[in-house]
């Protein structure tokens, strides 16, 4: 039995907080998962930024409501889903990823919550396990399952290294390079190829 988890900014959505740091005027927003593999030191930075410019979760929902679904990810999404079981595992939060998953055909997300006090805040945030990509891979292998994952950032890499197949998905340069073992590609037709290939070996 095979399995195939993705991750889902950068991959089958832009960068939710790409998108905000535009919509905000914020620019030290755009840092991601592509700049900063410690994915905890990251999200207390951020709300370190929200609480400064006193935004909260309000105003990061009406930024996401404008987000689409990549061209053809939807597409790509439910021809592979036609031929296998799909999860997409996200470090992003449910109260973030909800009107996405309804885009995107209402696939299956495994992700985190976020601690929003009575005014908006968002005050604290809570992962669902530790390595949460990682973990999770190795939870659905205890149970049976070959895994094949596709990333984009340095927080997939364990995901992407622990299955039976992995693969890259237009990363920046710089995760490329260090990575160069790793099949990289830049067309959902590409990696649809590949995970086929791979749920046929």
């Amino acid at each position: 039995m095979k399995i195939v988890c993705l991750d889902l900014e950068g991959v089958l959505v832009p960068e939710i907080w790409i998108a905000f740091s535009k919509a905000s005027g914020i620019p030290e927003l755009k840092r991601t998962t592509r700049d900063e593999p410690d994915y905890n030191k990251l999200m207390n930075w951020r709300l370190g930024i929200l609480r400064e410019h006193g935004l909260g979760l309000k105003e990061i929902q009406e930024t996401i409501a404008t987000v689409d679904p990549m061209p053809g990810a939807k597409e790509f999404l439910d021809e592979l889903r036609s031929i296998t079981q799909v999860i997409i595992i996200s470090d992003t939060f449910e109260q973030f990823a909800t009107p996405l998953m309804k885009k995107l055909g209402w696939p299956t997300i495994f992700c985190n919550s976020l601690v929003v006090g009575e005014g908006g805040e968002i005050v604290d945030f809570h992962m669902r396990c530790e390595k949460s990509k990682l973990t999770t891979v190795k939870a659905l292998q205890s149970i049976g399952y070959e895994t094949i994952a596709g990333g984009d950032s340095y927080n997939d890499l364990a995901m992407i290294r622990a299955g039976k197949k992995g693969f890259l998905f237009r990363c920046p340069d710089n995760i490329r390079q260090d990575n160069p073992d790793l099949p990289a590609f830049e067309t959902y037709e590409e990696l649809l190829a590949a995970i086929k290939e791979a749920l046929q070996e």
